[in-house]
């Protein structure tokens, strides 16, 4: 009995579709607090702050935007060194803003050569100059430039009472 040169197509069709599917079960989208693994590493954003400016009154560094401080911990759980590089945040339309690669005034700032270990953990503080509203941060693993896979956390919009501007722009 010969077999269809056709039905030799559909084995490697329905294994491509089989691994599709897994990965479609993967969970992408985390909330703050949660343990977000992607790869080797594994994130948790731990705390958000917005700031209307860095430093003392003196030196005080103004943002275009606000100052949005993310508390970060990654863990390497991987076989080799990991850089860690600049990330990202989406708004609600898709528009991406970068990290900044300029932490001062910030304490316990996590870095711009940021390498971790295997089995070692990075924690500190990133720093972006966004718009007021909420955003995900992408995550990536550790892919190469153009491979690789992001997750989210989502950074909801959220100011302390300590936080909201008097008149003026103000902070009290």
């Amino acid at each position: 009995m010969t077999i269809p040169r056709w039905t030799l197509l559909l084995v490697p069709l329905a294994l491509l579709l089989a691994g599709c599917q897994r990965e479609a079960e993967q969970k992408l989208s985390y909330a703050m607090g949660e343990r977000v693994t992607n790869g080797p590493l594994t994130y948790v954003v731990v705390e958000s702050a917005w700031s209307m400016q860095l430093g003392d009154v003196l030196q005080a560094r103004v943002p275009q935007n606000r100052f949005l401080v993310l508390t970060i911990s990654v863990t390497n759980g991987g076989g080799a060194p990991v850089s860690l590089p600049l990330l990202s945040l989406e708004d609600g339309n898709g528009k991406q803003y970068k990290e900044l690669s300029d932490g001062t005034g910030v304490s316990n700032w996590i870095g711009i050569l940021r390498t971790i270990d295997p089995g070692q953990t990075q924690q500190g503080k990133l720093l972006f100059d966004v718009p007021l509203t909420s955003f995900q941060l992408r995550l990536p693993n550790d892919g190469e430039p153009g491979y690789e896979k992001y997750a989210n956390v989502e950074i909801p919009l959220r100011i302390d009472s300590d936080q909201m501007p008097l008149p003026g722009g103000v902070l009290k």
